[in-house]
């Protein structure tokens, strides 16, 4: 008898003692939980998702096999985590008012802890998170200048957290404070409205020195990746001809000149993988990504597959057709009923920010060319669910138009078919329904009525 509870006692030992386990629990309890789910997402790894059901009492209980930094996707709220083998975290929130009820506990909970310390500290001395953009180079520079010594202090007084994980951290800090200042030209550009900005060369004086080739920070350390990303993404902007919209394929040239194998492969698929689809010059995009010299075999035939859909989306092809769209005026509609004029296609979604903001200039827009040989379309690719969010949001914001429902949301073969991988996505049709561009301006760019004008619309 006395084996049988040694061996009850072992076995009680082993399941409880997590340290060994190749994986981490994570568990918890969500209060006026509003969906049956939570979604988590990698931030360096960013084919990483997991999808954890909720339980009608709101709890959830999971596991994750990897180590690093994610994020919980819920009810539009980000919540940074960071996990490792043999921990087990326990998070709880009320949906309502996640700032002052979140809760993580147990097991390695102290780095996620600190990451959503380090995350208000930023909002909390950046405000609106957009309104420093508009500051001079001097204040700029102090306000993130002020967010890195924050978060150093942070890290320098939290407790529980391993040297090693600090050691990076402080590189990542660093790093986070440098893609500030490299990223002012564009933000600033942006928010104060000012087209042609450039910043001293006193402003950038950190990059005097900076090396781009780390492939151990590169691949371990997510804002150094983006730093190098942006770093690139500039070069690229002072080199790129005028008709290169996007400098997409100044960009390829760019990394096509990086010693570094790795960060070239990586770099060159994570900027083709999107600028492929957004790029009116495939042939010549694709043409540039080949010349790069990838010898990421699986990648190559990422972007190979892309290129082969695309190259039927050139100018004067046969648009892929969509049939029986549900019409929020009644009925159907298919693609082939709208021949005769030409169609601005807005592929959307009610959950979608950028759609959203869209929409003021989208029924300028319409209103401008009333009358005129050319008709507004809208898709959205709402979920089954949110069907009555669409339609109330079409009379809430009275929407113009022609107003579709896509069939399987973003699995519908039109989506597929045009290749899109986000939204908003804007097409334009000529009156026999071939492609003009799949690609037109949004209707913010003032691109858009010159490409108008240039149709003699």
């Amino acid at each position: 008898m006395r084996k049988f509870w040694l061996l009850v006692a072992i076995i009680a030992f082993v399941s409880c003692n997590n340290e060994s386990a190749d994986y981490a629990l994570i568990s918890g309890k969500l209060d006026n939980v509003d969906t049956k789910e939570i979604i988590i997402y990698g931030t360096s790894d960013r084919s990483f998702k997991k999808v954890i059901a909720i339980a009608d009492d709101g709890t959830f209980n999971d596991t994750i096999k990897a180590t690093g930094e994610y994020f919980i996707y819920h009810a539009k709220k980000r919540i940074p985590i960071y996990v490792e083998k043999g921990n087990d975290i326990t998070i709880n929130y009320d949906i309502k008012d996640l700032k002052s009820t979140l809760s993580i506990a147990g097991i390695g909970a102290e780095v996620s802890n600190y990451l959503n310390a380090k995350s208000a500290k930023e909002s909390e001395i950046t405000g609106d998170g957009t309104g420093f953009y508009k500051y001079g180079e001097v204040d700029y520079k102090k306000t993130v200048y002020d967010i890195k010594t924050a978060h150093e202090n942070l890290l320098a007084a939290s407790t529980g957290i391993s040297d090693t994980y600090k050691e990076i951290e402080k590189r990542n800090i660093y790093y986070g404070y440098l893609s500030y200042l490299i990223n002012y030209k564009s933000y600033h550009s942006h928010y104060a409205q000012k087209p042609d900005f450039k910043p001293s060369k006193e402003f950038l004086v950190e990059f005097n020195d900076f090396d781009a080739t780390n492939e151990n920070d590169f691949k371990n350390i997510p804002a150094y990746k983006s730093l190098v990303t942006s770093y690139y993404r500039n070069k690229a902007s002072e080199i790129a001809d005028e008709d290169d919209q996007y400098a997409s394929i100044a960009m390829l040239k760019v990394i096509a000149a990086i010693e570094n194998q790795h960060i070239k492969n990586t770099l060159a698929f994570d900027a083709s993988r999107f600028y492929i689809t957004i790029t009116d010059k495939v042939e010549e995009f694709y043409t540039a990504y080949k010349a790069i010299g990838s010898t990421n075999e699986e990648n190559n035939a990422k972007i190979e597959k892309s290129y082969n859909v695309l190259v039927k989306l050139a100018k004067g092809k046969p648009s892929p057709k969509f049939v029986d769209y549900e019409n929020y005026k009644g009925g159907t509609t298919s693609l082939d009923d709208l021949k005769g004029k030409y169609t601005y296609i807005d592929v959307w979604a009610t959950w979608c920010g950028p759609c959203i903001r869209e929409i003021p200039y989208l029924k300028k827009i319409e209103k401008q060319y009333h009358g005129k040989n050319i008709q507004f379309l809208s898709i959205s690719v709402d979920v089954k669910k949110d069907y009555q969010k669409w339609r109330d949001m079409i009379k809430e914001k009275e929407l113009g138009g022609i107003q579709l429902l896509a069939d399987k949301a973003n699995q519908s073969d039109f989506y597929k078919e045009y290749n899109i991988v986000g939204i908003p996505k804007f097409i334009l049709l000529d009156p026999a329904g071939n492609i003009v561009t799949a690609n037109a301006p949004r209707p913010s760019n003032k691109a858009l009525v010159d490409l108008f004008k240039e149709l003699k619309i």
